[in-house]
């Protein structure tokens, strides 16, 4: 028995390893997502088979993504390694394992672009399975996802790029299970979606990696606003999204019960504005880390509103 579990510890070591490199953890919290977002436009559940599809392929492409992203971004990442502190200090719900295993050298390069490489092709099979339109929304997703890395050095408006990329795949779950969906809803759903990343997501992760991304000369929203405007925006963008997100019902065609308005309000209260005040008030990488875990958890939550409500 102890000669097997020796056998299996090289096997379960290279597995947390590529789930490192999906950061399959906050992965897994994404896949609230898509599944909220057809919940609230349908107010009801889709056939089971759909339903299936659906969390595959909305797991292959969140898996295929984050993967994309170490491996565009690993000469930054080496580069980060070796111009300040270990990656691996941070406690956020992306470092559950270990932070950019490719540019740690635990990973081989080889191994990583064959692990994105399925799941793309599991995501791109699964998504023309329910719609062709979604892989189309999944390819268009990658691109964005190259962009946005290419970025870097460039422009703090890179952030905008991120919040496509995190609503793709809501966008995509819509058409899933309905070919002509609402245009306006869209619009909602997609606004709502890029400020929740932008505020609670993207912003607070860059804060964390403020002093690093400034010895590489990165270009991101606290490197050009500095911390009091990038804490306003910050909380800015997640008042919206809570307001926006406690209103989709107005532009759904579902007819949800009256427990989703409180419900959603104390989801984006609890997990969005208290910690975004937070942020603002101390303005510190911890309290940027504990605004980026809460809002992880944002998703789940209005998906828990959705299913009392339907």
């Amino acid at each position: 028995m102890e000669l097997e579990n020796r056998a299996l510890e090289p096997l379960g070591r290279n597995l947390r390893l590529f789930l490192a490199l999906s950061r399959t953890p906050h992965a897994l919290l994404d896949l609230a997502t898509p599944a909220l977002s057809a919940l609230v436009w349908l107010g009801t559940f889709p056939p089971t088979w759909t339903v299936v599809l659906g969390l595959v392929t909305a797991f292959a492409g969140y898996t295929a993504v984050y993967a994309l992203n170490d491996l565009i971004d690993l000469k930054s990442d080496r580069e980060r390694l070796g111009s300040g502190p270990s990656m691996g200090s941070r406690s956020d719900v992306d470092a559950l394992f270990v932070r950019h295993p490719l540019a740690q050298g635990l990973l081989p390069l080889k191994h990583g672009l064959l692990w994105a490489l399925g799941w793309s092709a599991v995501a791109l099979g699964g998504a023309l399975l329910l719609r062709p339109v979604c892989a189309g929304i999944f390819l268009a997703a990658c691109f964005l996802e190259a962009i946005y890395c290419r970025l870097f050095q460039v422009s703090s408006l890179r952030s905008l790029v991120s919040g496509g990329v995190k609503s793709s795949g809501a966008v995509a779950a819509i058409f899933a299970v309905d070919p002509h969906p609402d245009p306006l809803f869209l619009v909602h759903l997609f606004l709502w979606l890029c400020l929740w990343e932008i505020g609670g997501q993207n912003i607070p992760n860059d804060w964390a990696d403020l002093e690093e991304d400034l010895r590489l000369r990165g270009k991101t929203i606290p490197v050009a606003l500095g911390k009091e405007k990038t804490a306003k925006l910050a909380l800015g963008c997640l008042t919206l999204a809570t307001i926006l997100g406690a209103m989709l019902p107005i532009t759904s065609k579902a007819a949800l019960g009256a427990v989703y308005f409180p419900a959603s309000v104390a989801s984006g209260t609890i997990c969005l504005l208290f910690p975004g005040r937070m942020l603002a008030r101390e303005r510190t990488p911890a309290a940027a880390g504990t605004l980026f875990n809460r809002a992880s958890y944002y998703p789940l939550c209005m998906l828990a509103s959705v299913l009392m409500a339907i």
